[in-house]
């Protein structure tokens, strides 16, 4: 996949940092569908070339900021050798001046949270509950929450199944699941349908 074809997943104004980016590198491009998994990954190929995937489903911000993620991952392996970890330091530099390069590339309100994350970025999107948020404020019309807005006692639905919050253990909530009666962590920012 060519890097033009990837401009109707990006937001307009991305592929100059693209073009510096790829430059030196054969990548593969895989858009794939929805995986709940995760939202994109990196990978280096048998025959040299390197192979970068990304959920389809992201909104354009969400599609560069992940894009760059695993383009670090790329560019941090070539420049320091395979033996460093994945999100150890040299790719935690990498992606910070990754960031901090294309952050005219974002919209006004959302490069503060980019210049905030990119001081120490975090393997997971995830952990960074500034971005999580941000990146469902278009959601507002949907039924979801997340479950740290809720209650001790609040009932609610993830994924067709009913639980009962019964509140919090550390940073995460204790949840039981009224069908099995098991317990389980949920992180804060959990999204769930509040129900009664």
């Amino acid at each position: 996949m060519s890097i033009q074809s990837l401009e109707k997943y990006l937001p307009s104004n991305t592929l100059q940092y693209l073009k510096v980016w790829f430059s030196d590198y054969y990548i593969h491009i895989k858009i794939t569908r929805n995986r709940n998994s995760k939202l994109g990954d990196y990978r280096k190929l048998p025959d040299h070339s390197h192979e970068i995937t990304i959920n389809s489903t992201l909104v354009p911000e969400l599609f560069f900021f992940v894009l760059t993620h695993e383009l670090a991952h790329l560019i941090a392996f070539e420049k320091y050798g395979r033996r460093i970890l994945p999100h150890g330091n040299e790719w935690k530099a990498t992606f910070r001046l990754m960031l901090l390069e294309s952050i005219e590339a974002y919209s006004e309100d959302l490069r503060p949270i980019i210049n905030r994350f990119s001081k120490s970025p975090k393997a997971n999107f995830m952990a960074s509950p500034d971005l999580v948020k941000y990146f469902h404020i278009e959601k507002q019309d949907d039924k979801l929450q997340f479950i740290e807005e809720l209650q001790k006692g609040d009932y609610f639905m993830y994924r067709n199944e009913k639980y009962f919050l019964e509140g919090l253990i550390k940073k995460n909530y204790l949840c039981k699941n009224l069908a099995t009666g098991r317990k389980y962590s949920f992180k804060p920012l959990a999204r769930v349908e509040k129900c009664n």
